[in-house]
């Protein structure tokens, strides 16, 4: 008996990853709710670059609410957004409840950049708006950690805690998101 080669195309075997792959999601089509309550679509922010950050009032970097409360005025105009998601996933920095947390920023620091309900930034229970984050650069390893997201809705760059948020190089990844 013959046996005959058996022979593979390319068209035979590239069902592989294209055919399973997700589509491309954008940041801006999550929901998620400001810290008073009310529901909010991230698609209110499409075409401006946004810094989303994990804020906590009991941490080192809490002085950082600041300098983002600058940024904010400083590039608002510009077609930038500081958005604020506290959390009590590292070390239990924020304990409050949103009303505290409201009042902290407020009389504290002046924050008049959107706050957004507490949320998990990692592990079981992640917030779907930090399962989007973390996807491609990584889940926060403390609190304010800085997601400079573009106007397409794709994160283009993170930055660890101890980068300020005046710091030469978050300001260049903000400026080269606005130039796309």
């Amino acid at each position: 008996m013959r046996t005959l080669p058996v022979l593979f195309t390319l068209s035979a075997v590239t069902f592989g990853a294209a055919a399973f792959a997700e589509p491309a999601m954008s940041f801006f089509e999550l929901k998620t709710s400001r810290l008073n309550g009310k529901q909010e679509n991230l698609s209110e922010y499409k075409g401006k670059v946004l810094l989303v950050v994990n804020t906590a009032s009991e941490c080192g970097y809490t002085p950082q609410y600041a300098g983002l409360e600058k940024l904010h005025k400083e590039y608002k105009d510009k077609g930038v957004a500081v958005l604020g998601f506290p959390s009590n996933d590292f070390g239990e920095q924020e304990p409050g409840s949103a009303q505290e947390i409201a009042k902290f920023c407020e009389l504290r620091f002046k924050v008049t950049f959107p706050l957004f309900e507490k949320v998990k930034t990692k592990g079981d229970g992640q917030s779907p708006v930090y399962e989007f984050l973390a996807r491609k650069h990584g889940a926060p390893k403390w609190n304010f950690h800085k997601y400079v997201v573009g106007k397409d809705g794709q994160v283009k760059a993170a930055f660890p805690s101890n980068v300020e948020p005046d710091s030469p190089e978050l300001k260049k990844a903000l400026e080269s998101a606005l130039g796309e």
